[in-house]
Formats: structure tokens, C-alpha cells, sequence
């Protein structure tokens, strides 16, 4: 799997999960049990999405990057671009979350889950011949990512009309 792939991959599951909750329909296990009813989600889940897209575009301009038409660009310029949106978003996500693998291993090892403790399908994408009940065995293709920790700041609290905002437009006055 090659590199554009796995971020692309990244992306789709971290704002997927991040503005619905759930992983992205072409990453969800082949046969999944039911399961348990989901709680209400509170009506504040929107505004602390949209808060950390807007942390993300401040520190790393991403919004801009991904909203680009990068197709007329060289991979040269466009690497040149990522080191530095790479370096804010990392900078924004190490500030406001602590994340951790859910499997530990680097990619290419032998895997084996659902063995020590219960088989929990919201962690754990199967692709290949999937058949059987846990324990499964495999190769680790993406060690996957969990949010242990979130500390956004506190959300505006003289009311929700600048919580759509993601960054304000910017007007040079003469």
C-alpha cells in the first residue's frame, strides 16, 4: 500500500469518525455484528468537529490544502507544501489530542486479535479472506489510531454563530 494511499486512508477515517462517528463505508469489516444501540450524540459533537478543522486550518492552513486543485502542480512543489502543512497539523494535533495505535506493531508484522480479550469491530478493519469468529490472523497493514485524550479548548459561549466558522476570510483594508 503506498504512501498517498495509507494518508489518503487517514484522512477519510479521521474526519469520517471525527463529523459521523463511524469509520468510512469502504473501510468497515466485511461482516460486522450488531451492534449495541448507539446513546444521543449531544448537539455539541458539530461545533467541537468544526472547532478542531478550524485548529487544523490555523495551525497547518489544511483546509486550504485539500480544498487546492493540485493536479497543475509538480510533486516537487507539492511536497515542498506539505512539510510545512504537515508540521502545523501535527503541531495542532499533539497539542489537542493524545493518540495511540490500537494495535502495537509496525506494518508487515503477524498479527493475531481478538485472542487475549474480546473482539471489539469498531478497532479493527479485516480485509482478505475474512471468515470464522475471532481469534483472526493476519498481516498488519495500519496499526490504526485511537484519541486517548481530547483537551480543545473551551467553545465560545456568547452563542454559536462564529462555532461554523473554520477560519474567517481575511480582508486587506486600504
Amino acid at each position: 500500500m503506498s504512501v498517498w494511499t495509507r494518508i489518503k486512508f487517514a484522512f477519510a477515517a479521521f474526519f469520517t469518525i471525527l463529523f459521523k462517528g463511524r469509520l468510512p463505508k469502504a473501510m468497515e469489516p466485511v461482516s460486522r455484528p450488531e451492534a449495541p444501540a448507539k446513546p444521543i450524540v449531544a448537539a455539541d459533537n458539530s461545533d467541537r468537529a468544526v472547532q478542531m478543522l478550524a485548529l487544523l486550518q490555523r495551525e497547518g492552513r489544511f483546509v486550504d490544502f485539500v480544498r487546492e486543485d493540485v493536479a497543475a502542480y509538480s510533486d516537487a512543489q507539492i511536497g515542498a507544501a506539505v512539510r510545512d502543512i504537515h508540521a502545523g497539523c501535527r503541531r495542532a494535533l499533539d497539542r489537542y489530542m493524545t493518540l495511540q495505535a490500537v494495535v502495537a506493531g509496525r506494518e508487515g508484522d503477524a498479527v493475531t486479535i481478538g485472542a487475549d480479550q474480546p473482539f471489539d469491530p469498531t478497532s479493527f478493519h479485516l480485509v482478505g479472506n475474512v471468515t470464522g469468529q475471532p481469534p483472526f490472523r493476519g498481516t498488519l497493514l495500519h496499526a490504526g489510531w485511537r484519541v486517548s485524550q481530547a483537551q480543545l479548548p473551551p467553545l465560545p459561549s456568547e452563542g454559536t454563530a462564529g462555532r461554523s466558522i473554520v477560519a474567517p476570510a481575511q480582508i486587506e483594508v486600504a
